[in-house]
């Protein structure tokens, strides 16, 4: 309930608002003169706190760097490298930017302005947007904890992703990139073209992981590479024991791969738990870390390839997934082949080799011949 304290002096009564906030701490909304207009104040300021539109102006003057290294990014439950990747977007592009000011003076111009400069600077419309959605992170949770009234984030005008067409690779380029890899690698990306799996699951792969008898593959471990700098724990490859999205599945593949692989782990002399594709080839050997494998081996096969577009790595991935519907493999299989948490993202993958068009009119074709005299 609202109330209303008198404090007697020499010129007068004077009258202070009193109200309780959300926690039930008793708090002042101002001294008054009168002691209707004190009354008036905190009640005011009690149908706010029921209202939910209250907030703790002290708390409103806790510094951005404060309130996300302070609050919000301790109370984030992801992944290691998605936490990694927080505090590298933290370090820099939003401390400098918004580090020393208080949350409750941060206002939608403001994020404008930084928006406007991030255009500015380069980066990529992509880029700009991914990161509004971390800062629109931020500031909901702020809003949460009622540092601030409103999201400063809403209702930013963000540049505009222009539509590409995504080219996949064809099975006649990959033959021409296969050729080029060198004989140490080419198990591995014979491996990543037939299994669709992610890096860090391509990498963790372990013999225990394969069942020549049932001509399987089974993931169930991912490697996370992070820099030292923003690791939580201070390694850079994360060995974990479940996959993103924590999609284990079960694989099913090509005898002439198995008998790749058991060629592969015989002359290696690997145990069932050491990497398959590991750094060095000797039992036992350390992780491959993305960023040399691309550099070092990838890059250079690419070129010496002769093909005539950029391919990735994470491009074998979305061949995979091309290829095994263009074949005929009905959307759901190809879901759970890929480790998918939504149909959606699966959908993407149809209708993406360069002839799916061509294909199309030919069975339109072939159709429509059938009601031809």
């Amino acid at each position: 309930m609202p109330s209303v304290r008198v404090r007697q002096r020499a010129k007068g009564a004077m009258f202070t608002a009193m109200y309780r906030d959300p926690t039930g701490r008793q708090r002042s909304a101002g001294t008054f003169t009168s002691e209707r207009a004190a009354l008036r104040a905190a009640r005011r300021s009690e149908s706010k706190v029921e209202t939910g539109g209250w907030i703790d102006q002290a708390s409103g003057r806790i510094t951005f760097r404060d309130y996300v290294e302070n609050v919000w990014l301790p109370s984030r439950q992801v992944e290691v490298s998605t936490l990694a990747g927080y505090r590298s977007y933290l370090d820099k592009h939003f401390l400098p930017f918004f580090g020393d000011r208080p949350m409750a003076e941060i206002l939608p111009s403001f994020v404008q302005d930084w928006v406007t400069a991030a255009v500015g600077s380069g980066l990529s419309p992509t880029s700009v947007r991914k990161y509004h959605v971390m800062l629109h992170s931020v500031f909901k949770r702020a809003v949460r904890d009622r540092i601030i009234v409103t999201n400063p984030c809403e209702s930013i005008e963000l540049p505009k992703i222009p539509p590409r067409k995504a080219r996949i690779l064809t099975p006649e380029e990959y033959d021409q990139l296969l050729s080029q890899m060198p004989d140490r690698f080419q198990v591995l990306v014979m491996t990543d073209i037939e299994t669709g799996l992610r890096w860090g699951e391509l990498i963790a792969l372990r013999p225990r992981h394969i069942d020549f008898l049932r001509k399987t593959i089974s993931v169930e471990q991912t490697i996370v590479e992070v820099s030292r700098k923003h690791s939580p724990t201070g390694e850079r490859m994360i060995v974990k024991d479940y996959p993103k999205d924590n999609e284990f599945r079960t694989l099913r593949v090509s005898e002439t791969l198995l008998r790749s692989i058991a060629r592969r782990i015989e002359q290696l002399g690997l145990n069932r738990d050491d990497l398959i594709f590991a750094s060095t080839e000797t039992a036992g050997g350390r992780p491959i870390s993305r960023n040399t494998f691309r550099t070092k081996v990838w890059l250079p096969a690419l070129e010496r390839s002769g093909i005539d577009f950029h391919v990735r790595v994470h491009d074998l991935r979305h061949a995979h997934a091309s290829w095994l519907l263009a074949g005929g493999a009905d959307l759901k299989t190809v879901m759970e082949r890929m480790g998918h948490s939504q149909i959606m993202t699966t959908q993407k993958y149809l209708h993406t080799l360069p002839d799916a068009d061509d294909k199309a009119l030919t069975a339109f074709e072939a159709v429509r011949r059938r009601s031809t005299p």
